[in-house]
């Protein structure tokens, strides 16, 4: 696929990507030779998502439902290889009549989002206007572009023009956690996926992500994980 058009907007760059749309979407893929592409369309309908076996399920509803711009998620390549096998799964499981499939299909669909995006809770009730959500929506944004660049809430808090203490309650209210734990969530996220699916070397992860030193790289990393990132990488 070389790119997509939605609701008359061409998007590229869409190579190991995942698109979020509604059913009112108008889409179209746009290829320009005649080679054969893959990819898979998942249609999910509003009661499964209000599935009990999601009432835990952590997904940046956020950015996917309460967003202007059309959510995409860009995966990394082991964590794509983990999405293409989920997909193939589910596929093979529709076309099948095995006993407890529902459920089996449900359980592919939970880790398909925890591993699209770990961040927030689905059944959390967010108004469509208001602005606590679209502030969180855009300091999870930020944390995304710059989670290199800024490791604390404060650096953030300025970057959006608001206090510490206003961004902190926002992400408490809309999300249940705190903003620190969306910042060290997505710098673990980021170090372990470097850390099992590349050659680079722990130093080099720790300086690609913004730490001042390896050592201290090290240190926080076991903090937030329990593991150091020489375990995580035998694992």
């Amino acid at each position: 696929m070389q790119s997509i058009t939605i609701d008359n907007t061409l998007y590229e760059d869409i190579v190991s990507a995942v698109y979020f749309l509604k059913p009112n979407f108008k889409w179209e893929i746009i290829r320009k030779d005649t080679s054969i592409s893959s990819g898979y369309v998942l249609y999910l309908p509003k009661n499964i998502l209000e599935d009990p076996l999601f009432k835990n399920l952590h997904i940046n509803e956020v950015r996917v439902f309460n967003s202007e711009q059309i959510p995409k998620v860009n995966l990394a390549p082991g964590i794509e290889i983990r999405i293409q096998a989920i997909l193939e799964m589910l596929d093979e499981l529709i076309s099948t009549n095995l006993k407890h499939k529902e459920n089996a299909i449900l359980s592919l669909i939970s880790t398909f989002f925890v591993y699209i995006d770990g961040k927030c809770n689905i059944k959390s009730s967010i108004d469509q206007n208001s602005a606590k959500s679209v502030l969180v929506y855009k300091f999870k944004k930020a944390i995304n572009e710059h989670f290199s660049e800024f490791h604390e809430v404060g650096e953030y808090a300025r970057k959006l023009n608001v206090s510490d203490k206003y961004l902190h309650e926002c992400v408490k209210e809309v999300l249940g956690t705190s903003a620190k734990h969306l910042i060290d969530e997505q710098l673990t996220m980021s170090a372990r996926r470097e850390l099992k699916f590349t050659d680079k070397s722990v130093k080099e992860i720790a300086y690609g992500i913004g730490f001042s030193s390896p050592e201290y790289f090290s240190y926080y990393f076991k903090k937030q994980t329990g593991k150091t990132p020489s375990q995580v990488r035998k694992e």
